[in-house]
């Protein structure tokens, strides 16, 4: 008998195409006619992602002749599940090749080693102080049985749909979501801001559901919100860029002291502290409002794919998930996208002001604001006076738009950057926008002070900045009522921070990178993240 005929041969793959690989170890084994090879699964390679796939042959004969490397065969049909029915450790070999560049799993099965979270720090089981130490429930299955074929067809192929960025439906809050491949575990992790208001602080989270295989061919969808470790949950792909989660057992989500032990520990979770130590009155009941609400959505949630703002080499800095402080409502998480001429930033968590999807900040980038020197930014009133007379000729030139009808008035220069009448001009108006205005003397820092009056939740704020532009920010009544966007002032301090200076509420934002990698998270082309934006927009407008 010939042992060990077929194997998986490296080799340069060319984009497109797959390639059935067969190598004969021995020619002294095949007969001159060549092996006539009647098999019930092809070995397929993809080169976007080398992901081992077989697909079924229907039984038809394939003759192999001696030292032929390869044949190029038909592109199959990627979203069928693989058919596995022959040569299984031969085939569980290609599949644990094939499952580390695609989807991070671990050469050794029973090795749960991960890039970034370890599964260990996820599910050891959250500790009620009432609850002695050493009570712990056994968290990991065995997988000394388990195979990389069934990782693969039972988990990471079935659910591979539920896996990069969401933002959950929890009315005006929203909040981010990134569904990650953690071992041989497929984890959702719910990301939170830091405690208000510090916004420089990483990001926290917290796994809300993870999918694994208890036995072999079944999938087991486990809930992990509340404190008495997982619980059996379901989900649902409802549609596309779309899926539902399900808890089963509510009851794991409750606590022994009832609905005041569950707020006293959602604050502390949430807020770093305790009620008594809040001692603003609106706070306490913004704060009451949001657990009650969010407390509605502990037993079932729907997600909405969402995508990371596309970068391009002509943008002020590169967009991305920023950390922001907004008053009473503490810190959200906000959206920077760059759009040609002019910026974006879109809440992904929001408040009953304004929910989260709707546009917080828009920046003109062709209407660059020169400050004045210290002493006279520490006027409110000069302040506010260089940023109206911008506003004016926005106005202007959208009025000469539209009666020219032949599309954008070419930008004057600033009145801003010509600084107070009778001081020498400025730098002028760039119809590149921002990446022009960052490529200038500027970029080394002027000296920054907010004006008298103008609140913030965080004063170590910096004190240079690169460059300020013209801007404003949406604000509204409870309820997202009488929406209005009032002008403001945009502040680059540096890749990692802006701020943003309400006019209106005499208030100051202070916005921080998230500095987390987030998988699978890229929007497929431009035109799919600027849909993205509107789908989001249009569920709270």
């Amino acid at each position: 008998m010939v042992q060990s005929l077929l194997k998986v041969t490296s080799g340069s793959y060319l984009k497109g195409q797959f390639f059935l690989v067969w190598k004969c170890l021995s020619s002294s084994h095949v007969p001159a006619g060549g092996w006539s090879l009647t098999v019930s699964g092809y070995l397929w390679i993809s080169p976007r992602s080398l992901a081992v796939r077989l697909l079924g042959a229907a039984g038809e004969p394939s003759t192999v002749a001696p030292g032929r490397e390869a044949a190029t065969l038909p592109q199959p049909h990627l979203e069928q599940p693989p058919r596995l029915e022959s040569c299984s450790g031969f085939i569980d070999e290609g599949f644990s090749r094939a499952l580390d560049p695609e989807y991070g799993v671990c050469e050794n099965l029973r090795k749960l080693e991960i890039t970034g979270v370890s599964c260990r720090d996820v599910y050891a089981k959250r500790i009620n102080p009432r609850v002695k130490s050493g009570r712990f429930m056994r968290i990991l299955p065995d997988y000394e049985h388990m195979g990389y074929r069934d990782v693969y067809t039972c988990l990471l192929h079935r659910y591979r749909h539920i896996l990069g960025l969401w933002q959950p439906d929890i009315g005006p809050y929203g909040g981010l979501l990134n569904v990650v491949v953690d071992g041989l575990f497929i984890i959702g992790w719910m990301y939170l801001p830091p405690h208000d208001p510090h916004v420089d602080d990483p990001m926290r989270f917290k796994p809300l559901f993870r999918v694994h295989l208890m036995e072999r061919k079944s999938a087991t969808v486990e809930c992990m919100y509340g404190h008495k470790g997982p619980h059996n949950g379901h989900i649902q792909i409802v549609k596309k860029d779309e899926f539902s989660t399900k808890c089963n057992q509510t009851d794991h989500h409750r606590m022994s002291g009832g609905r005041q032990e569950e707020f006293r520990t959602w604050l502390r979770e949430e807020w770093g502290r305790t009620l008594e130590d809040i001692f603003h009155e609106h706070m306490q009941e913004l704060i009451l409002m949001k657990f009650i609400y969010t407390s509605q959505y502990d037993n079932c949630l729907t997600y909405r794919r969402i995508y990371l703002p596309p970068s391009r080499p002509d943008d002020l800095i590169k967009p991305g998930l920023f950390k922001g402080t907004y008053g009473s409502h503490g810190l959200e998480i906000v959206m920077l996208s760059f759009h040609g001429r002019c910026a974006r930033g879109t809440k992904i968590t929001g408040d009953p002001n304004i929910p989260a999807g709707q546009q917080t900040v828009e920046i003109d980038l062709r209407h660059r604001i020169q400050l004045p020197d210290v002493e006279n930014l520490r006027n409110f009133n000069e302040l506010s006076r260089l940023v109206l007379e911008v506003r004016e000729q926005v106005r202007q030139e959208q009025q000469q738009q539209q009666q020219d009808g032949e599309g954008p008035a070419p930008p004057q220069e600033p009145l801003s950057a010509r600084g107070p009448p009778g001081a020498p001009a400025e730098e002028g108006g760039d119809p590149r926008g921002g990446a022009a205005a960052a490529e200038q003397p500027a970029q080394s820092g002027q000296p920054f002070v907010l004006p008298v009056g103008v609140s913030s939740r965080n004063e170590d704020y910096p004190r240079t900045c690169r460059m300020c532009f013209y801007g404003t920010g949406l604000i509204a009544g409870h309820g997202f009522t009488s929406p209005e966007r009032t002008p403001g002032v945009f502040v680059l301090f540096d890749e990692d921070r802006f701020g943003f200076v309400w006019l209106e509420l005499k208030s100051f934002s202070l916005y921080s990178r998230v500095q987390a990698t987030f998988r699978n998270a890229d929007a497929p082309s431009p035109q799919a993240f600027e849909e993205m934006l509107k789908n989001i927009q249009s569920l709270t407008s």
